[in-house]
């Protein structure tokens, strides 16, 4: 918005209408797409889009990195900044609406986890 409003008063016929008419305009169309976002959950799913699974049960699901244009070095590398190896320990890794990767690891073993407190049922 600061670059239309900056077009608007440096314009050489010093007219400040076109910019109140861009940044008026901007303004109607961010309210109408927040009001229909809260009133028809639908249109969130265009708007915002849908989180995607891409990994279940340690395999890749290669048709739908391909659909997101993701690789699997950068689904690896991801993996890599959370601490985990290889796609085995990964249980569910699901593409979220804002680009991030999250992932749900397989349990541990009976070593990990808080210890086991004496005298609780």
């Amino acid at each position: 918005m600061g670059d239309l409003v900056q077009q608007g008063v440096t314009q050489q016929d010093y007219s400040v209408t076109s910019a109140v008419l861009a940044v008026g305009v901007f303004a109607l169309l961010t309210l109408a797409l927040a009001w229909a976002n809260a009133r028809f959950p639908r249109v969130r799913g265009v708007t915002h889009g849908v989180p995607v699974i891409i990994v279940r049960d340690g395999i890749p699901d290669l048709q739908r990195l391909r659909t997101e244009r993701m690789s699997l070095d950068d689904l690896m590398a991801d993996a890599r900044q959370k601490g985990i190896r290889r796609f085995d320990e990964i249980e569910l890794a699901v593409l979220e609406t804002n680009g991030r990767v999250s992932f749900f690891t397989r349990a541990g073993g009976a070593g990990e986890g808080a210890p086991e407190q004496p005298g609780i049922a």
